[in-house]
């Protein structure tokens, strides 16, 4: 479909419904099937513009395959001091993620470690604090709340970091032992890189189905879209496996308290306001992924909400940026096109259910109808194909059918919640952010 048929299809429509009126033959039903009719292939238009971006986003990833990043030389001597920062609430994890970090080859007396506990499970923090007891290295902040939630306890945990620069962990994560080398380097060779973010790679990608669609769905944008804008100068955190300069970050105000994706959303005053945030594709942090269904839908629904509302509060001020390029305030909004996707699906599901019932009753044409399905899936494939483009790059290629299989199941429900969210932001509903399952939490 051109831009003239869909110019041709409003004619159409209009003359439908000009003709509906005149004749008088079921006027409302066959003025309404005419709409959505036509709208649900507007939309199926649009569908496969997106499809088709995502398709040349995995060929240009496929052919110009970025050579690994130079490699920048660690110098000891001067390695500014660190504050490694682990945000957590009711989570045993934070032990086994602190226990990586004190592994580090980095010099001991230019780090710390501290744990932001937000539990409100007395028997989670005696342990914690019993951990941190037998590590001078270790020190454990509360607040006696989770206010604000994870901003919240980051903010808080600010008053009590030393560091120059701050590195970010969430709890299910276990950095490697040269992680905090790698991660500050970068800040030593370039005073206006304000933040460093690393690649995520997860424990738990082939768990079950849901692990599968999950660490799909999280490669997709690290293998893919973030590789793609970062080669266009932008970038963005993600939440865990991040550094960020310390007195930046102050300047700009600290993080959002009860931002539901704080990162996204320092992501972008730092970027409207000209600092530069690098991506280190070589430098991987495995964590975990959701394996419980409901987990995946919260987890997405909030991720939805989150972004979504960063968005909505920066978009203005990051178009009438003069800091960042046309191309550049391009890409930054390239970052939100998952869910722009979702929604067009809802769309397209809702216009196309509407036409069908309210078409004038006859035969289903079941030929017709499975090679018109078939076609449209086919035509709007370009995510599906990037997801096994993906799962190859993680080395999970074999998982192909599985993510097939779970985005036809789960991902229907996935897409449902990542709308809940977008509509609640946009009308102003609050979100309140939700605690996940996680293997590592186990004793």
């Amino acid at each position: 479909m051109s831009w003239i048929d869909i110019y041709t299809s409003f004619t159409s429509m209009q003359s439908g419904i000009d003709n509906a009126i005149r004749t008088g033959t079921r006027p409302a039903l066959d003025v309404l099937h005419l709409i959505f009719d036509k709208a649900f292939y507007i939309l199926l238009f649009i569908a496969v513009f997106v499809s088709v971006s995502y398709l040349l986003i995995s060929i240009y990833a496929m052919l110009f395959h970025r050579k690994k990043q130079e490699s920048m030389e660690f110098n000891a001597e001067k390695a500014p001091f660190v504050t490694v920062q682990i945000p957590t609430f009711n989570e045993l994890a934070a032990i086994r993620c602190a226990k990586a970090c004190l592994e580090f080859d980095y010099p001991k007396d230019s780090y710390e470690v501290i744990i932001g506990d937000d539990s409100n499970k007395k028997e989670i923090s005696q342990k914690l604090d019993a951990f941190a007891s037998q590590h001078s290295m270790v020190k454990i902040t509360r607040r006696g709340s989770n206010i604000g939630y994870k901003a919240g306890n980051l903010n808080h945990m600010l008053k009590y970091s030393n560091g120059e620069i701050l590195v970010l962990f969430d709890s299910d994560f276990v950095p490697q032992a040269d992680f905090l080398q790698r991660i500050v380097t970068p800040f030593m060779h370039d005073k206006q890189y304000a933040a460093v973010q690393a690649r995520w790679k997860f424990s738990n990608p082939n768990q079950n189905l849901v692990s599968v669609l999950g660490s799909t769905i999280v490669s997709v944008f690290h293998h893919l879209t973030l590789p793609f804008i970062y080669r266009k100068k932008v970038s963005f955190l993600c939440g865990s496996a991040e550094a960020v300069r310390k007195d930046v970050l102050l300047k700009l105000g600290g993080w959002k308290t009860g931002s539901l994706t704080e990162d996204i959303e320092y992501s972008l005053r730092l970027l409207k306001n000209g600092y530069k945030i690098e991506y280190l594709e070589d430098l991987e942090c495995e964590g975990e992924v959701p394996y419980v269904p409901k987990d995946l839908y919260k987890q997405q629904m909030r991720w939805a909400y989150g972004v979504i509302g960063s968005f909505k509060e920066h978009s203005l001020d990051l178009i009438k940026s003069r800091n960042l390029s046309l191309a550049e305030k391009f890409y930054i909004f390239l970052d939100a096109e998952g869910y722009f996707i979702a929604t067009l699906l809802l769309m397209l599901f809702l216009t196309g259910a509407l036409s069908f019932i309210t078409n004038a009753p006859s035969p289903i044409d079941i030929p017709k109808f499975a090679f018109e399905l078939g076609r449209n899936i086919l035509f709007t494939s370009g995510l599906i194909l990037a997801s096994i483009y993906a799962l190859a790059k993680t080395k999970n290629a074999k998982k192909t059918f599985a993510m097939v299989a779970s985005s036809f199941s789960y991902g229907l429900l996935v897409t449902y919640y990542v709308n809940v969210g977008i509509f609640k932001v946009l009308t102003n509903k609050p979100m309140k952010w939700f605690m996940l399952n996680k293997n590592s939490n186990a004793e």
